[in-house]
């Protein structure tokens, strides 16, 4: 059956501080939306991601970069049952499943919404919410069973008795609807609570009155519904996302120095032993082959492609680039907007100078295959350095060089014998 998906993104985070819209707000260069809508680009045919707070900002993010996505305005903003209700003009004649999430819960996994996919078909649920187990759930909505066991409600903490706030199994925040039966339910809903709000959990007790089958699937890894409502939250999920990539690689062949002080990015894929040593950091996107060694202290900020048998060493920054095999770039250099080919060496202090302020434009660096570069060397892009060329430590290079030359900028030694005991 066909799925869309409705991603709450209005919200204005006051907790945040901020004039930055919440799901906007960063884990590795990625906003807390992307992540949301990454966890189910290969579940869902279609993505509504409702909005309100800086609609404009949260807007323009995703028509930016993502196909099957589109912004639906929230205006104004009366609770979370409401925000769905928006997307009733845009499913008059659909009859698949709607999945719903929060934009500000980065670590849901896809894999996880598949399991809790299955598991609403294969009970034959009609609507189903994603539950999970805190020891202090304070502050969530409250899953309220039946003697049973089944699903009753959800009770919102604001509005939950002494008794129903001792309950540890909490709403994640997270839904699977048959939309053909549960739509009626968008325009049935009330605001009769504390908040004075259209509540999305109100869905739950209107399935049960209405006779149909109506589910909770409990998320066993209660850290994949985190939600960020603080700088606070922003720093433990990094922390927890963090640790999920590093122990995932680690398992799949790669070493990690030293756990503590490494930080990569979900989006980075590594290869077999590759070793990355403390202090490196690796946000965006990137591709890193086998038996690297990247760091310590490594800044690789996204677009990175580097081949096999490569260093990437102390204090090199590496963006947008390409890197072929058995290439060195060993101290204090920096590397962007560049295309390297194989069996390069990068010398200390190294500069691709790939930015014009007053064009405010950036230009590529290519270096064909065997090409070495002396330390203190800048390269003005545009430029292309042919194969086997060297160029001579301290140089400036502003122009294009041929194959297997040798290519140096640099000043007369002046020795004026004696200036010192003169002085």
């Amino acid at each position: 059956m066909e799925i869309k998906s409705v991603i709450l993104a209005a919200g204005k985070g006051t907790r945040m501080k901020s004039d930055i819209p919440k799901v906007l707000h960063k884990i590795f260069e990625k906003p807390l939306l992307g992540y949301v809508l990454d966890s189910v680009k290969d579940i869902t045919t279609e993505n509504f991601v409702i909005v309100g707070h800086h609609a404009e900002e949260v807007k323009e993010y995703v028509e930016k970069n993502y196909n099957n996505a589109k912004t639906v305005l929230q205006t104004p903003q009366l609770g979370t049952g409401h925000a769905v209700s928006m997307v009733c003009p845009y499913l008059e004649d659909y009859s698949g499943q709607i999945l719903i999430l929060c934009g500000d819960t980065p670590l849901i996994t896809s894999e996880t919404l598949k399991k809790f996919v299955e598991y609403h078909n294969s009970n034959n649920s009609d609507l189903t919410v994603m539950s999970t187990i805190f020891e202090n759930p304070a502050n969530y909505g409250r899953i309220i069973r039946e003697q049973d066991g089944s699903l009753k409600c959800i009770v919102e903490e604001k509005d939950a008795t002494l008794e129903e706030k001792a309950v540890k199994e909490v709403n994640a925040g997270i839904y699977i609807l048959n939309w053909a039966k549960v739509k009626p339910a968008f325009s049935q809903l009330t605001s009769n609570n504390a908040q004075g709000e259209y509540y999305l959990t109100d869905i739950i007790s209107w399935g049960k009155k209405n006779n149909l089958n109506v589910h909770a699937f409990i998320l066993e890894n209660s850290d994949e519904s985190y939600g960020i409502n603080s700088r606070k939250d922003l720093a433990e999920a990094s922390k927890i996302m963090n640790t999920r990539k590093l122990n995932a690689l680690m398992d799949s062949g790669v070493t990690i120095i030293d756990p503590n002080s490494t930080w990569i990015s979900e989006d980075t894929e590594i290869g077999s032993d590759t070793t990355i040593y403390p202090f490196t950091y690796i946000e965006g996107k990137n591709q890193i082959g086998k038996n690297c060694k990247i760091g310590p202290c490594a800044h690789l900020r996204g677009d990175v492609e580097i081949d096999d048998n490569c260093k990437i060493g102390n204090f090199v920054e590496v963006k947008k680039s390409k890197i072929g095999h058995n290439t060195n770039a060993g101290h204090l250099s920096y590397i962007g907007d560049s295309e390297l080919g194989a069996n390069i060496n990068i010398g200390a202090g190294t500069i691709t100078a790939n930015y014009d302020p007053i064009t405010k434009t950036k230009s590529k660096t290519i270096l064909k295959d065997h090409v070495k570069i002396g330390s203190n060397t800048v390269l003005v892009a545009p430029v292309e350095i042919g194969e086997g060329t060297n160029v001579g430590a301290g140089s400036v290079i502003t122009k294009n060089i041929g194959e297997w030359a040798l290519a140096l900028t640099r000043a007369p030694l002046r020795v004026i014998a004696g200036w010192v005991k003169r002085k």
